[in-house]
């Protein structure tokens, strides 16, 4: 979808549809009165008659309305003024481009980036509606023989703003939205792939595609060289299957004078680290078959950091960011790892798998200690770690863990900027003792209590040499039902620290 900035009155705009808003109790938008002044009381009439009460999510089409020169006026319902904050603008925001979308309209202008947003600012807004449009038009279709029919879909969107002297400040901001919105994609994009076709190998070409789009350094190490490293932490959950495992490492380098906690090229990279399960069978700890199919989505932690890095680098972002996916396939088979073996890490740490089906902590503890040989700023793990999270959080927030409060408050107010929340756990050490076992170091699970913090608690030993996060991403990175599909969590998320940090932030 094409997008553009514009300044200007929306009787006097010339489109197939624009979009106003209007609030419960007949409280009409600045745009919507002006409209409504140049066609004599005709948006007024309507309200009054009832067939729009501005409760939030409604919408309501008019053609040929008095005075103007677009096509048609979409209503948009803001639900009560006074609550109107970011989830009502959001909202408000997605019912806006879906109604745009099934209108047959091919191009819009959008009068309600122009409505006030409490604490939020303007390029916030412009943000906001260009990620939400992105991914209001995605569709995955490319394994169908036949596409979902939309008539004539929605080809270009104009943002509206009301001071021309703030034009610079939204194509700004719009830049950057196209950039994390195309950032999400290729996360849903990766995600929604069969295991079949999104193998290690798979991610390994993405990537080495990804540098070469994007002037990227790429490097892949694959099994002799890791076997060489001593990961053999992560080489054991590859053992059952067929696919050769990968570690693959991105690194994008456009630090300038004063950015991170050094300066220039040779300022300290902010590391991501991302979970490449390509498929989860559980191992010899074989999952349940309902829904197994979903565990395609077990490597949505390695797509959300490759989409975080693709919107850096379209962004073009002023710092040192490298990216770490560990990949493999956890399949059941005659060489698989067994309940009870040992292993020793990259490490030198010795882990007693007591669960094949916890394996993404194998995998991310040895690029934990590989991250260590670049110094880093800062490592943020994401992966779709454990079901305990989603007990404990469901679907709406990302699980946060951390062994710097600072480090956490900044991704907490980051999930916050984007609408892509997350919330805090602990990880004290008193929980360290779930891992105990009798024959190594640690145990890879710590029993059915405090799932989600145990998990985090095995990443933390590895990660003593460095200011550390892990998102578990379980209830986020993907829908079931009706909605099937990834949703590209926590790209947004990422990608605002990464903006915050680069100081680019508005």
């Amino acid at each position: 979808m094409e997008f553009s900035i514009k300044s200007g009155s929306p009787e006097k705009h010339r489109s197939a549809c624009v979009v106003v808003g209007v609030f419960e109790a007949r409280k009409l938008t600045l745009a919507a009165e002006v409209i409504d002044k140049a066609a004599n009381n005709y948006l007024s009439d309507v309200i009054r008659r009832g067939d729009m009460e501005g409760k939030a999510g409604s919408t309501l089409l008019l053609h040929d309305v008095p005075s103007t020169l677009c096509e048609r006026v979409l209503l948009v319902g803001l639900g009560k003024e006074k609550e109107f904050r970011e989830k009502e603008y959001c909202s408000a925001i997605r019912s806006a481009v879906n109604a745009l979308n099934a209108t047959g309209a091919v191009d819009g202008a959008l009068f309600l980036t122009g409505c006030a947003v409490k604490k939020r600012t303007l390029a916030w807004r412009i943000r906001q509606a260009a990620i939400i449009a992105e991914e209001s038009v995605y569709r995955f279709e490319q394994f169908k023989s036949k596409k979902d029919y939309v008539r004539r879909p929605l080809r270009k969107l104009t943002l509206v703003i009301e001071r021309r002297n703030e034009l610079a400040l939204a194509e700004e901001a719009l830049a950057q939205g196209l950039a994390i919105a195309r950032g999400v994609a290729l996360a849903r994009d990766l995600g929604n792939l069969p295991g079949n076709v999104c193998t290690p190998g798979y991610l390994a070409e993405t990537a080495r595609q990804m540098a070469h789009d994007h002037a990227l350094d790429c490097k892949v190490l694959e099994r002799a060289e890791m076997e060489a490293l001593g990961m053999h932490s992560l080489l054991s959950v590859a053992k059952g299957s067929h696919q050769p495992p990968k570690l693959i490492v991105l690194h994008y380098k456009g630090a300038n004078a004063g950015t991170g906690r050094g300066k220039g090229a040779q300022a300290k990279p902010l590391v991501l680290v991302g979970k490449g399960i390509t498929f989860d069978s559980g191992g010899i700890s074989l999952k349940p078959g309902l829904e197994m199919d979903e565990m395609k989505f077990d490597m949505c932690g390695a797509a959300s950091v490759l989409g975080a890095l693709k919107a850096v680098a379209q962004m073009k972002l002023p710092i040192n960011l490298t990216v770490l996916v560990p990949t493999s396939e956890n399949m059941p088979g005659g060489a698989a790892s067994k309940p009870g073996d040992i292993v020793t890490s990259m490490s030198g740490q010795t882990i007693e798998i007591l669960n094949t089906d916890a394996e993404g902590r194998l995998i991310l503890c040895d690029a934990l200690t590989y991250a260590e040989r670049f110094d880093p700023d800062t490592v943020i793990d994401v992966a779709t770690l454990t079901g305990a999270c989603v007990i404990a959080l469901g679907h709406v927030a990302t699980g946060l863990f951390a062994n710097d409060e600072g480090l956490a408050r900044e991704l907490l107010h980051a999930g916050d900027e984007a609408q892509d929340r997350a919330w805090q756990m602990p990880l004290w050490e008193d929980y360290q003792d779930l891992l105990k076992s009798n024959f190594a170091d640690m145990a890879n699970i710590g029993g059915r209590a405090a799932g989600s913090v145990s998990a985090a608690c095995f990443l933390s030993r590895f990660t003593k040499k460095f200011v550390w996060a892990h998102l578990d991403i379980a209830g986020t990175a993907w829908k079931s039902g009706a909605d099937k599909g990834a949703t590209g969590r926590p790209v947004a998320l990422l990608t605002h620290y990464l903006l915050k940090r680069a100081g680019k932030l508005n």
